[in-house]
């Protein structure tokens, strides 16, 4: 079985958006899970968090950076081609019942995956507040889904050529400060971020949820490539997550262990770009 793709469009220089029929996926995807992909049967298998879904019309969204050789093969396909896997749900779903008010801070590419959070409690009738942060103007995604997901959207650059100039934690103490009774934070971006956001709302006594990319292959939990240390115990964020207690999680273990490989992959990224081996 192969998922064509319906819906290509372009979010940045670097992020693309991808709508794929696959109704089976999209009849059963709750916030907060994901899918793993491959571009063809010789490609590497791919987790990627669904960002939306339309079950009338049995299609999946999913949003990507283009980082290495298999995001760079799934952008330069087109609508009308087709990808031969597109495996999910998997992972465990958010646990959003009972939240009035949140807060969601996502950070770059990582508000792909802030998104649909942000979505799925506005439309339980909960009160939400995104902060989303960019490096610079030219890289912003997703700002009208987002101030439709939202009571208040505040935007964060870290040039300060639009938004807010500064950081998400920046906005995010500035908020805590001026008395905002948030039930939960929910943080998804670079681990950095969701590192330092933790810091902020732990001395708030607040809640938060962070969203764990570490490397992952199977998706099952059967490798165990995508271990992580939550509350001294090792868990897999294939099948135990991706979403954890953000104050519980070892960030500097899992931004050293995300680091193992990214000297090769860089490598092999460069040679493939200068090889025009795309489809090879």
């Amino acid at each position: 079985m192969m998922y064509r793709i319906v819906k290509k469009r372009q979010l940045n220089d670097s992020v693309t958006l991808l709508e794929v029929d696959a109704p089976l996926v999209a009849k059963k995807t709750l916030p907060g899970q994901f899918i793993v992909f491959r571009v063809d049967e010789q490609g590497e298998r791919v987790p990627l968090t669904i960002a939306d879904t339309n079950r009338d019309a049995g299609t999946v969204t999913i949003i990507f950076q283009h980082v290495g050789r298999s995001t760079l093969m799934l952008a330069s396909l087109n609508e009308g081609d087709d990808i031969c896997d597109f495996t999910g749900p998997l992972g465990t779903p958010s646990h959003l019942d009972g939240i009035k008010r949140a807060c969601v801070v996502g950070g770059g590419v990582g508000c792909a995956i802030a998104y649909p959070q942000a979505k799925a409690l506005y439309d339980m009738g909960a009160k939400v507040d995104i902060i989303a942060g960019f490096r610079s103007k030219d890289i912003v995604i997703l700002e009208e889904e987002m101030e439709a997901a939202c009571d208040n959207l505040y935007i964060t650059t870290d040039d300060g050529s639009y938004g807010q100039k500064g950081f998400v934690t920046d906005k995010l103490q500035s908020l805590l400060e001026a008395g905002n009774p948030y039930d939960v934070v929910i943080a998804i971006g670079p681990v950095i971020m969701m590192k330092f956001v933790c810091k902020v709302t732990e001395k708030a006594d607040i809640p938060t949820i962070v969203s764990l990319n570490p490397i992952m292959i199977d998706g099952t939990g059967m490798c165990g490539c995508c271990r992580v240390t939550v509350d001294g115990k090792m868990k897999f964020a294939c099948v135990d997550g991706p979403d954890f207690d953000g104050h519980l999680v070892d960030f500097d273990e899992l931004m050293t262990r995300n680091a193992f490989y990214a000297e090769q992959e860089k490598d092999h990224t460069c040679r493939l770009l200068e090889g025009g081996e795309l489809h090879a």
